[in-house]
């Protein structure tokens, strides 16, 4: 057992020299009742009571008499409906909740029968509570909880849980928690009340030295063995003060509250610090809420997960789609112009126009964004090789079509000007071509296949572009001076393809075909198609299919918050009485809205967090079964992903977080 000295050295005192006060806690008048329908139940009756600084007072009355709700008045932890309630002369009617919980913090103590501890919190965890939400740093918290605990024996239990430690030991955690911020006033309701005879002994023989270090003592109990502890005993029934009688004579300590208008933080603190503490230890709070019900957490989860896996699949989806078909119509052509005659796709009049004549090539090849450019005429004909007849599209182009298209030959090469001046034979295959008139082993190159009975000598092999574009079609590609003169029997040009230089504007470049076209045609008989406007419209239609898909996940997304605002709400009536104790400690509206909102916004984080890594997962199992599409994830998706669940989070937990800092402290005590 410690000494009166030690546990004097231990309580903070005033920084400026204390003052006598005669009259410390008055009320005049004090009436406290509820509305029960039409009709009022009144638990205080016009009680009128003083009680000077650094008295031990006992408040004795049968059960329901009105003296624990006399206590949550002078402990400002409810408010008279009628009457006044003065503490160093200010009454308190004016005073905000914040004002009333800065009190509790820094000046009462609560001593609570059923000792009110933090289930979750260890011993020296449950003392710095006060002291946390006092703005205290943590090591001044840690430095004041385990010198209490050392002077009340509790040196090697401090880290122990409630559930560990027995009644007596306890009721002594919830003394030292009383005493952490100073404890001027000591409110003790029925502290012995559920401790064997020794342990209460121990208990009073504590709160008797309090007493003689200054401490104002007011202790509720129905017990006279109890009462007799103190100077002064007060009976209460009823609702009313029958009897307040002195119990022995003695000099009363000198002590003083703070004058009002004391500031709730020291003006010096720096305002940064304060705030990090507390959202630290709302933080701390939280985050053991959340480990302490696992399951319960994961299911609130799981409809984010599911929400935030599902945006995160479905953009990656169709990013890696999106890439996939502009690099297949890359293929096809990067940065290209065809022109073709006619007014546009379906003009009738197209096959009748022959305007498109090899000077248009030489005008175009010479001009200065112009990369390279390629005739093209074509047609239906059967090729032969050996005993095979196949039906095929021949190509006439012109050396420089495979280096506007981006083709590369797997065997062999294509054919050079001089074939295209001079109506030369070489031919060059598709792989669908060559898987067809060729064996696996048979080397295809120099072999002569006749076209529509022209005998043509191959010189290339194109590669398997797999693009998606070309088809199962059979495609073969001759000169198309060849083509015209030999087969067709045409001077002009089916369509012409022009490469523009990197860095060229597309727009630009189509103006200036245009205009350049229509000074040597004398008039606009063809029309302009271009790789880049193909582009632009595969863009905007997978845009809007991600956007439309995204939609729908989003859904699934604002169907998880609600989940966590439903579990949310459940957790505040789970944990009412934990909020109670907090509030009656000193905890702000603030810090209990703040602490709620960040395990809602812890859950939905960590639901996000899950819910890409969940993404990245379906991505590996969809790869294995589709390799047409690779799923592509970016930075930015995946933290938009991570900051959409933290928004869900706000929102759907300001609800809960809300009402459960308007708890009423009374009430959420009263819990179970």
């Amino acid at each position: 057992m410690s000494s009166a000295n030690d546990l004097c050295d231990l309580t903070p005192k005033p920084a400026q020299e204390a003052l006598p006060v005669t009259q410390l806690l008055t009320l005049e008048g004090v009436q406290r009742w509820f509305a029960d329908g039409e009709a009022r139940t009144h638990v205080l009756r016009d009680v009128n009571l003083t009680i000077a600084a650094g008295e031990m007072v006992a408040i004795i009355g049968p059960s329901g008499s009105g003296k624990s709700s006399l206590m949550n008045i002078l402990g400002c932890l409810d408010r008279p409906s009628a009457g006044r309630y003065c503490i160093n002369g200010v009454d308190m009617a004016g005073m905000s909740s914040d004002e009333l919980a800065t009190l509790r913090r820094e000046h009462f103590g609560f001593i609570f029968q059923r000792f009110h501890l933090l289930s979750h919190l260890s011993a020296e965890a449950n003392v710095q509570v006060p002291a946390i939400y006092a703005d205290q740093s943590f090591i001044e918290c840690q430095q004041k909880a385990r010198a209490l605990l050392q002077r009340l024996g509790l040196g090697q239990r401090m880290q122990h849980r409630p559930g560990q430690l027995s009644g007596g030991q306890q009721q002594r955690v919830s003394i030292a928690r009383a005493l952490i911020n100073g404890g001027a006033v000591i409110l003790a309701d029925e502290p012995t009340g559920s401790l064997d005879s020794r342990s209460g002994e121990e208990v009073m023989a504590i709160l008797r030295e309090l007493h003689r270090s200054g401490h104002t003592i007011i202790i509720v109990t129905h017990d006279l063995r109890v009462a007799q502890h103190a100077d002064r005993i007060i009976e209460i029934h009823d609702g009313g003060i029958v009897a307040d009688q002195s119990n022995a004579s003695r000099k009363v300590p000198a002590a003083q509250l703070a004058q009002e208008g004391e500031s709730t933080l020291d003006q010096g603190r720096e305002a940064a610090a304060v705030h990090w503490r507390r959202f630290s230890e709302a933080f701390k709070m939280a985050w053991v809420s959340l480990c302490s019900h696992r399951m319960r957490t994961l299911l609130t989860m799981l409809g984010i997960i599911i929400g935030i896996a599902s945006v995160v699949s479905v953009v990656a989806l169709g990013q890696g789609a999106q890439t996939r078909v502009l690099r297949d119509i890359s293929a096809m052509g990067t940065n290209t112009i065809d022109v073709y005659p006619g007014k546009d796709w379906g003009d009738e009049q197209a096959a009748s126009i022959r305007t498109l004549q090899p000077v248009d090539l030489r005008i175009i090849q010479g001009q200065s964004w112009v990369d390279s450019v390629s005739a093209m005429v074509n047609g239906s004909r059967t090729i032969r090789y050996r005993n095979l007849h196949v039906s095929a599209t021949v190509n006439g182009v012109g050396h420089d079509y495979f280096q506007v298209m981006g083709i590369r030959m797997s065997k062999g090469a294509v054919f050079s000007a001089s074939d295209v001046m001079r109506r030369g034979q070489t031919l060059i295959i598709d792989h669908n071509t060559r898987q067809r008139l060729f064996k696996d082993w048979e080397q295809p190159l120099g072999k002569v296949i006749l076209v529509g009975g022209l005998p043509c000598t191959v010189v290339g092999v194109m590669e398997n572009r797999d693009d998606g574009f070309s088809g199962p079609s059979l495609q073969v590609y001759l000169p198309y001076t060849t083509v015209m003169g030999r087969l067709l029997g045409q001077s002009h040009f089916n369509s012409i393809k022009v490469r523009l230089k990197d860095q060229v504007a597309s727009a630009a470049a189509e103006q200036a075909l245009q205009t350049l076209l229509v000074a040597r045609h004398g008039r606009a008989d063809f029309f302009l198609s271009s790789s880049d406007s193909i582009l632009k419209i595969v863009q905007k239609t997978t845009d809007t299919l991600t956007l439309l898909i995204s939609a729908v996940a989003f859904i699934s997304l604002l169907v998880g918050g609600i989940g966590v605002m439903n579990i949310m709400l459940v957790s505040v009536t789970e944990r009412t009485r934990e909020i109670g104790i907090r509030m009656a400690v000193g905890a702000r509206r603030a810090d209990i809205l703040q602490q709620f909102l960040i395990e809602a916004v812890l859950v939905c984080l960590l639901g996000g967090l899950l819910g890409v890594l969940l993404s990245l997962l379906v991505s590996q199992v969809f790869g294995y079964f589709v390799q047409m599409i690779v799923m592509e994830f970016t930075a930015l998706a995946m933290i938009s992903a991570c900051l959409c669940s933290l928004l869900v989070g706000v929102l759907f937990g300001y609800i809960p977080a809300r009402n459960a800092a308007r708890l009423d402290p009374i009430q959420a005590l009263s819990r179970e």
